[in-house]
């Protein structure tokens, strides 16, 4: 059985920038990295003038008023239809009040809110998540044409300091039984890794209503002559979660200030594999599925985190990695919502 709809992959390199915005020629960077994406969509001009103006608003805002922020633009598909998506993420100072800070016109005499209102205006989608005296993470979607409806899923992969492609790669795709998502966590970093986990994910892809077990043992015997690697499958159709996992990609069940962990078997995907195991598990109403590897920390608290699982899968992917994340490793997330 297919996939209904067109599955969602990892971007690829020539598909997005992560840019760094701690000094005031950031802004520029950014603004021209939007302005090439809506270029090579052929943006309207007037929606690439908005676009552009919300980058900038987000870069301003991040060096003037954030610690440690990023911006990554991309092009995202999305019921087959391409657009560009912003995240930032960053390592404070938070918002007291976030819901204030996405007015239009609102000022917080010098906070981080400055301009939210502005991007929120100017975007399809846009959401915000923060943490007072933690950082903040926002995503903004932007399309040519009227938008499609919300996002189920989404990930996120940035690739170790120095690496151009990223290790990490994601992939979820609809069938009639409900959502099935794939991280693969290609041994090492680089090009090879890259290779290794995108061929993993792709034979998922192929027929991702097969059972997860199948998929692993699928996966297994594809990728024997790549490096291989750690890799996570779960199914989500309703509260109904079937997960099955080889290494050390981490895997969790985020509900209401809780967090449910799922068992994945020691191993090498390709290379070492004990017998595979699928595991069942039931997700609470409003609870949000993540796989990530382990560049992203597992220590993260979901106490710490109120409300996260109810928002867009972008903005909890985001905020993981800017809670957790480390860029002395490729860092992948994924999140599935019920």
């Amino acid at each position: 059985m297919v996939a209904l709809s067109g599955p969602l992959v990892a971007q690829a390199p020539g598909d997005l920038r992560w840019l760094r915005v701690e000094d005031p020629s950031a802004a520029a960077a950014c603004r021209g990295a939007a302005a090439a994406l809506a270029g090579r969509l052929r943006f309207p001009e007037a929606r690439a003038g908005q676009l552009t103006l919300a980058v900038t608003e987000a870069a301003t805002n991040l060096h003037k008023h954030a610690v440690q922020g990023s911006m990554l633009l991309r092009i995202a598909r999305h019921e087959g239809r391409p657009g560009i998506e912003m995240v930032t993420i960053d390592a404070g100072p938070g918002l007291r009040d976030t819901a204030a800070a996405l007015r239009d016109g609102h000022s917080t005499s010098g906070s981080l809110g400055i301009g939210l209102g502005a991007i929120r205006r100017l975007a399809d989608f846009c959401d915000v998540y923060s943490v007072p005296g933690h950082g903040t993470a926002l995503v903004a979607r932007f399309w040519p044409a009227p938008p499609p409806g919300p996002a189920r899923y989404a990930g996120l992969a940035r690739p170790i300091t120095g690496e151009t492609e990223c290790g990490d790669v994601f992939g979820a795709a609809e069938t009639a039984a409900g959502v099935t998502g794939v991280l693969c966590d290609g041994l090492g970093h680089g090009p090879l890794a890259a290779s290794a986990a995108t061929e993993a994910v792709a034979a998922v892809l192929e027929d991702p209503a097969a059972s997860p077990a199948a998929l692993l043992e699928r996966v297994h015997r594809r990728i024997t002559h790549t490096r291989g690697g750690a890799i996570a499958v779960v199914q989500v159709s309703g509260p109904d979660v079937r997960f099955a996992g080889l290494g050390n990609v981490a895997a969790t069940i985020l509900a209401e200030g809780t967090r449910r962990g799922m068992l994945s078997v020691p191993g090498i995907a390709g290379h070492q594999a004990r017998a595979v195991r699928q595991f069942d598990y039931t997700a609470p109403p409003g609870a949000a599925i993540i796989l990530h590897s382990d560049g992203v920390s597992a220590r993260w608290d979901a106490s710490a985190l109120p409300g996260l699982n109810l928002r867009d899968p972008l903005v909890v992917a985001a905020t993981l990695l800017a809670r957790a994340g480390t860029r002395r490793d490729d860092a992948g997330v994924l999140v599935l919502k019920p």
